[in-house]
């Protein structure tokens, strides 16, 4: 790094000081930690305005899935720009968002036929609330009283006021209360901290009979004549600090959602495209939502997109003739994007091409393998894992599973540590989460798990020696 270069940084934090509102981000502190300035990547590694070099192991938040700077992404950007870059889906079609809606219901779960473009999983999500509500408002078989919809607690599905209702995570949502409506909140798996008292050892072979969702059952009876949807992240609540669901119990709230009538949306912005193992979540458990919420991997980690993908009754439901005013008044401006959907469709090519989930098994065993062993760091409460997706939870009294005070920061103070070792992480609170792209290779996954490691132990050892002083 020569003076210019270091000059050029210091310009450049200065200027994102002055101008830039981060999200999900306490400004008041930003620039004490010199953050750094990402000016291009390579693979799956980010590299900043020094030249520094950083594995990106959280894929530039849960979207990237071939790297950075895939040729053959590039490409389809290039060629598709050289065409047209944009235009309307209202009152025109596009060639990019037909080949991609084609493309998208030959590898959805059987029984969507239907897809719904927009730009982000927030707007995703809110467009799946809107269909369900208003399919039963005006259907010729839908159900004017279900005007409820069904979420969990510790969800996350977006920032929008909607998408915002249906979450379930006080530090986020409980400020906007006064300005969202009330969802019937259910209660979610969170295996390690039950509050049932389960044992629940495994999640592929639980052995706690599912009591939680037993409990879910007695809601339904409560409310489920009235409500018009159920809306769940599939195997996994992200946000939520990688809380994982034990085997049957999505399957069990598909069940119950067809006994009292409610539609499932399955949000699978965070948990699409093989972040989970499969191509979908839901194939897991069998299960076929009535609608299917995608976005994130969708677009690579190139540019946003979004679809909401339905059968054909619920598309059916709001046919009729213009005075009957049953359209779906919804939409957004870059709604079927050209070039988002040229990446997109190269996106789902790669993954055919490159055998991606064929090649990400042994890489899942892999991450597992290297993650066993810090279960026995003293201060790593739990460590949960589906797929490529991995959080580690850290405690500061492992037997009392007591966490640590929020204004200690630990999380964060470990991410920090984790650069030493050239690696991006990104701190839920105490969980450290890691989900790298699709293309990590065994050696980034050592990388991975060995910063995450040496980078407990050491913010660890150091709040202990302060605390003896």
């Amino acid at each position: 790094m020569n003076a210019s270069t270091k000059q050029t940084t210091e310009t450049l934090r200065k200027l994102d000081q002055e101008y830039i509102w981060h999200p999900f981000t306490q400004m008041r502190d930003w620039m004490q930690e010199k953050p750094l300035v990402i000016s291009a990547g390579q693979g799956n590694w980010l590299i900043d305005s020094d030249g520094n070099r950083w594995l990106d192991a959280v894929s530039s938040l849960w979207t990237n899935v071939h790297g950075h700077c895939r040729p053959e992404l590039d490409k389809a950007l290039i060629e598709q720009i050289g065409r047209i870059a944009h235009s309307t889906l209202l009152g025109l079609a596009s060639e990019p968002a037909i080949r991609l809606a084609e493309r998208l219901i030959r590898i959805a779960p059987k029984g969507l036929k239907r897809v719904f473009f927009s730009d982000n999983g927030s707007t995703s999500v809110e467009a799946a609330l809107k269909m369900a509500f208003q399919y039963h408002q005006q259907a010729p078989d839908g159900d004017p009283r279900r005007t409820k919809v069904m979420a969990f607690v510790n969800a996350y599905h977006g920032d929008t006021i909607g998408s915002v209702s249906l979450g379930g995570m006080d530090l986020f949502h409980a400020l906007y209360r006064p300005l969202l409506f009330n969802a019937t909140r259910g209660e979610a798996p969170y295996c390690y901290r039950c509050p049932h008292g389960c044992v629940n050892r495994s999640l592929e072979n639980p052995e706690c009979g599912l009591v939680c969702l037993e409990k879910l059952r007695r809601l339904f009876d409560q409310e489920g004549a009235h409500l018009c949807a159920v809306v769940v992240e599939p195997l996994v609540q992200g946000a939520a600090g990688m809380l994982m669901q034990p085997r049957g119990w999505l399957k069990g709230l598909r069940e119950l959602c067809d006994e009292y009538g409610a539609f499932l949306i399955a949000d699978e912005v965070a948990v699409g495209f093989g972040k989970t193992g499969t191509l979908f979540a839901c194939e897991q458990e069998g299960v076929v939502p009535d609608i299917l919420c995608l976005a994130k991997g969708l677009g690579a980690g190139y540019l946003p997109i979004a679809a909401t993908l339905t059968t054909e009754r619920i598309h059916n439901g709001f046919l009729g003739r213009p005075e009957e005013c049953r359209t779906f008044f919804h939409g957004h401006t870059f709604t079927g994007n050209a070039l988002a959907c040229a990446v997109a469709l190269a996106n789902l090519d790669l993954l055919e091409q490159d055998r991606t989930l064929t090649k990400l098994a042994p890489k899942i065993a892999h991450l597992a393998e290297r993650l066993a062993p810090l279960r026995e760091l003293e201060h790593v409460g739990d460590i949960r894992q589906k797929g490529v997706m991995a959080g580690i939870e850290l405690v500061a009294d492992k037997a009392a599973k007591k966490p640590y005070p929020v204004a200690e920061r630990i999380g964060h103070k470990v991410i920090l540590e984790a650069r030493k070792y050239g690696v991006i992480l990104r701190p839920l609170g105490d969980v450290l989460v890691l989900m790298p792209p699709l293309s990590v290779t065994m050696d980034e996954i050592d990388l991975i798990t060995h910063a995450a490691r040496e980078s407990i132990i050491a913010v660890t050892e150091r709040r202990a020696a302060e605390n003896r002083t």
